[in-house]
């Protein structure tokens, strides 16, 4: 246990630390009526009963006997978030450094031996509650499914529009999974409840061990320039670079952590101030995807994304959108080609 006082959140919600758009998902497939009874009438073609074998067998589970720390780790972030079964662990051997909570019935957390030698206690401490917060918020079933149609997508592949069919619920799984990464590193961040190792970690997944040659203020100034930079072309290469990912970048998700650990919601669940598991029966649809399309809304008019810009200006309602279009793509600061100032064509100014 870290020697500082930490606050508990006895009863806690998956809802008070959940992002906007993972929220309104989750709430929507919890409101469908035998939606998670079917998912899990799945457990026999999905290889969830293999991977459980498979890391009963080839791995290291983690307990009283056998990597003690993390498994005091584990009963604590149980605690902290007031889960009240813990749920099994293990460590498996790969270079990589990885963590995971996966299952149908019941999650699984495994994390790697490359993430266990990256991290220091407190860094690993953030990414235990992280996983925890996934299985709190039943993310570990969606992420089963989701392992499962990549795996498919690849074998239907040479099939006619096998793959295109596949391969469009992969990526509306994916974009739904990045943004339950948000969630869950907020709650590694209740869990720690120490900023500066969450950032490391991230720093760490990004740069290595090299952690003395690395700085906080730098590496978010990274998230600034990769918003912020570039022309429509970049913001085009943003999104083909993310499409195949699980995870958001990484310089994204600190700086993202950063920006909610100074929010009033974070505020408001350390004073004792969030939604209860027992009030989750009343939560209302329709009032999760009016705030996750707020969220996204203010999202579009706060960001400097060029692409995210134009969107702002359509919605907007912003003139001469040909001309702004044709300037973010080429860089061109002028008007359009024929509508220069040589008294040939010229059209009234826009705003």
């Amino acid at each position: 246990m870290p020697s500082r006082t930490r606050r508990r959140f006895p009863g806690i919600s998956s809802r008070a630390y959940e992002h906007p758009a993972d929220r309104s998902a989750l709430v929507a497939l919890r409101k469908l009526s035998g939606f998670d009874t079917a998912f899990k009438a799945l457990s026999g073609l999905l290889p969830e009963r293999s991977l459980r074998l498979l890391y009963l067998s080839d791995s290291v589970r983690v307990g009283d006997a056998q990597f003690a720390h993390l498994h005091d780790m584990l009963r604590d972030a149980c605690y902290i978030l007031d889960l009240e079964k813990v749920p099994p662990m293990y460590v498996t051997q790969d270079p990589r450094p990885n963590a995971m909570c996966i299952g149908l019935d019941e999650p699984i957390i495994v994390v790697t031996t490359g993430l266990v030698d990256l991290l220091d206690e407190e860094e690993m401490r953030a990414v235990v509650g992280h996983e925890v917060g996934h299985a709190l918020s039943g993310h570990s079933v969606y992420r089963t499914v989701l392992l499962f149609l990549t795996g498919l997508a690849l074998k239907v592949a040479w099939i006619p529009l096998g793959n295109v069919a596949v391969m469009a619920i992969v990526t509306a799984l994916r974009e739904w999974f990045r943004k339950s990464e948000l969630s869950a590193d907020r709650a590694g961040l209740l869990v720690g409840q120490d900023l500066r190792a969450s950032m490391r970690g991230l720093m760490k997944l990004a740069g290595g061990h090299h952690l003395h040659e690395m700085n906080v203020d730098a590496f978010l100034a990274q998230a600034e320039e990769y918003e912020a930079g570039g022309d429509l072309r970049d913001s085009v290469l943003k999104i083909l670079n993310v499409l195949p990912r699980s995870h958001p970048f990484t310089t994204v998700r600190a700086a993202e952590l950063k920006k909610w650990s100074e929010s009033r919601d974070y505020q408001r669940i350390m004073d004792g101030h969030y939604p209860r598991r027992s009030e989750d029966g009343d939560t209302s649809v329709t009032d999760s995807f009016r705030e996750s399309a707020n969220h996204y809304a203010d999202t579009v008019r706060g960001s400097r994304d060029p692409l995210m810009k134009l969107v702002g200006d359509i919605a907007g309602g912003a003139g001469d959108l040909g001309g702004k279009l044709f300037g973010k793509f080429t860089g061109a600061s002028g008007d359009r080609p024929g509508t220069g100032d040589d008294g040939k064509g010229k059209g009234p100014d826009t705003a």
